[in-house]
């Protein structure tokens, strides 16, 4: 159960990145909402879960919008992410750069305060199909049709994949499995892919629905007893 002084920072984390996101700021008011969602996830509350998520995906909506509204396309295969000088704009990470140095260049965008859109491709396939690849909690991977003209993709082309991957990683979530886990593996695939709108809504329905209450599995482990057994085999 959480405690009243538990509950209370994530709400003050919750009223942040409402106040931020009332001022136009949208990194301050995502830093604030993302820590506000893990917060409230250790803490099982699902209901505020629900509640920040939508914060957090409308901060993201906004930058990423910044992104596209700056009408530039970079296409990068060479070079350390972590120490380009970015330009907002819609970057496309490809080899010999992988999906990871493509979460590098997200994650050093983020840090800037720099809006940038980013996906990753990689060669063209046998199939004639595009592989499109995002990582961080989990990866996901699927093939697209590829951009008309390679060497210079369109703006629909990049916010097309983008969408698409996202579409792809809510029809793999499995629903087979219990609420915490099925929200655990949304965050996951949002961990990798944090700028598609229907992750967050997949994301705040389950949360939702975790809210009215649900039973765990006999095979399900609490997160809170899973900490316990790792702490007491490491000893």
């Amino acid at each position: 159960m959480t405690t009243p002084a538990a509950k209370a920072r994530i709400d003050e984390q919750a009223r942040m990145a409402e106040a931020a996101m009332r001022r136009g700021k949208w990194f301050e008011a995502e830093r604030c909402a993302h820590k506000g969602l893990e917060m409230a996830r250790r803490a099982e509350e699902f209901a505020l879960m629900a509640e920040i998520c939508l914060t957090l995906q409308e901060a993201r909506r906004q930058r990423l919008q910044e992104a596209f509204d700056a009408k530039k396309v970079f296409i990068l295969n060479e070079g350390i992410v972590e120490e380009m000088k970015l330009q907002p704009g819609c970057y496309i990470v490809e080899p010999p750069l992988v999906g990871a140095d493509a979460r590098r260049l997200r994650l050093a965008a983020l840090r800037d305060e720099v809006a940038i859109a980013v996906l990753c491709r990689e060669p063209i396939n046998r199939m004639g199909l595009c592989p499109i690849v995002a990582i961080g909690g989990t990866t996901v991977r699927t093939r697209i049709s590829p951009a008309k003209t390679p060497e210079k993709p369109t703006l629909s082309w990049i916010a097309n994949a983008l969408e698409e991957l996202g579409n792809f990683a809510i029809e793999t979530v499995d629903a087979g499995h219990d609420l915490d886990k099925q929200i655990d593996d949304v965050l996951a695939k949002m961990d990798a892919h944090p700028d598609h709108e229907g992750l967050h809504q997949t994301l705040a329905e389950l949360c939702q629905d975790a809210a009215k209450g649900f039973t765990r599995s006999e095979h399900s482990v609490d997160p809170l007893e899973e900490e316990l057994v790792d702490d007491d085999e490491s000893e």
